[in-house]
Parts: structure tokens; sequence; C-alpha cells
């Protein structure tokens, strides 16, 4: 594949810190670890950013293995499609004008009715890192619909959140926790009232319903260094697999 390409130091800042290339190496071996990432899988990464995970999946994917990637910043995509030059047969980077008070405050479509142009059970795999911790509840509950129809059958999702429960709840609205979320919100705290999208922290119970209600059965949870443990990933770590009986 060449040298990986970086992305400029101007859309770095955006994406959260870390170093690219490490970042999406871990992922990707942390989607081999628990997602069962297979050479064959059509991915669908919501949220792409910068294509951190693009790059290294590109040395994974084989025959009918296929990406497709969105985000609500252009200029994310736009680097994703002229920086990484990844075959454009097989991968595919998309711009979604959806708002969002952090990243796209000027969006047309609101994250609550996006509909993700794919149709029914495109995909074995979707990803979803640092997208659902900038999503207010109402926005996380129709992604994650949106995800289990374009999944099919026996489909899985990796997604990262920051989860609250009875061990973290305290200490994230305290401020010991990095981030920190010291504003209250429906289902969950925030870390910036003003920017609401900024961080969001959801309540593990209530996600745990929002996925069975969207068709998608959780298989596991690893919490994340966020929250001062030893976990695989910075935030929590969600697996789930869509059940025989959703819709489609």
């Amino acid at each position: 594949m060449g040298t990986a390409p970086i992305p400029p130091e101007s859309l770095l800042g955006g994406v959260g810190p870390g170093d690219y290339l490490a970042a999406g190496e871990l992922t990707v071996s942390l989607l081999e670890r628990y997602a069962g990432l297979a050479a064959s899988d059509r991915v669908l990464d919501v949220g792409c950013g910068l294509g951190r995970i693009a790059w290294p999946l590109a040395g994974k994917l084989a025959g009918r293995g296929s990406y497709a990637g969105f985000d609500v910043v252009r200029a994310y995509v736009d680097w994703c499609v002229e920086g990484l030059r990844l075959d454009p047969a097989r991968f595919q980077f998309r711009h979604a004008d959806v708002h969002t008070s952090f990243y796209n405050p000027e969006g047309a479509v609101a994250a609550e009715d996006f509909v993700f142009p794919w149709a029914d059970a495109s995909f074995d795999l979707a990803i979803a890192t640092s997208l659902f911790t900038h999503l207010l509840p109402g926005a996380v509950s129709h992604y994650l619909g949106q995800i289990a129809r374009t999944l099919r059958q026996g489909g899985r999702l990796f997604a990262s959140f920051y989860l609250l429960d009875d061990r973290v709840r305290g200490p994230a609205a305290a401020g010991v926790t990095d981030p920190p979320f010291p504003f209250p919100t429906e289902h969950g705290l925030l870390r910036d009232a003003s920017v609401p999208e900024s961080a969001v922290a959801i309540e593990t119970e209530w996600l745990l319903a929002a996925c069975a209600a969207a068709g998608l059965g959780v298989t596991g949870v690893h919490p994340g260094k966020w929250q001062e443990r030893d976990g695989p990933y910075y935030q929590d770590v969600v697996i789930a697999v869509r059940d025989s009986g959703a819709a489609p």
C-alpha cells in the first residue's frame, strides 16, 4: 500500500488526540478481536472522520470486501478522497450535511431525520467510533435504527461510547474522568451545555434498551480508559449483532 498519508495539522485537531496511524491500527486490531473482521466484509464506517480506520482496513479487505464511510465534515471527506487515494470502486466516502452543534452547526438535516443512503442489509460490519459520543439520545436511537436497517441479519456493530453506570456516574459529574461531564441531560451527561454535542455520556441501561429496540443484540461491553480502567480502548466499546427478527 505504500507509505501511509498523514492529514494536515489543520484537520487533525478535530478528530481527537493520539497518533493518527496508531489509532487506526488499534481500532482494526480490535475489530478483528471483538467483531470478527473478515477480508470479505462489506464495511460501513459511520462518522469516518479522516479515514484513519479506512487506511489500515485497505490492507485487510479483499475479494468482495468493501468500505463505505460518511462524515458530516466536508473537509474530512474531501481529504479522504484526495489524500488516501484508495480504490474508489471498493472504498467510497460521502459527505452527509447533518446538523451538529460541534462539527457542522450549519448542517441542513437534523440527525434524528437523516436516512443513511444505502439499501437495507447492505453491510456485514458497521463501525461507529467517536460518533455516538457526539450525539444526543434521540439521534443515538435513530442512528442505531439506521445501522440495524443497513446491516444484514447477523451483521455486527463495533461502536464506542462514554457509558454511565453506578461506578462512573459520580466521578464523571464531579470532573474526575477525562473528559468530565458536569452537566445533566436526558439519559446522560454533557461536557459543555452550550455546545451539547461536543461530548455526550449515555446511561448504560438506556443504551442497552435502545439497542434492543433497534434490533441490535449487545454481545459485549468493554470499559475504556477514560473511566480510569485498563481497557482496550480509550472510550467504552460496545459490540452488537443485528437480530434475526429486526426489520427488514
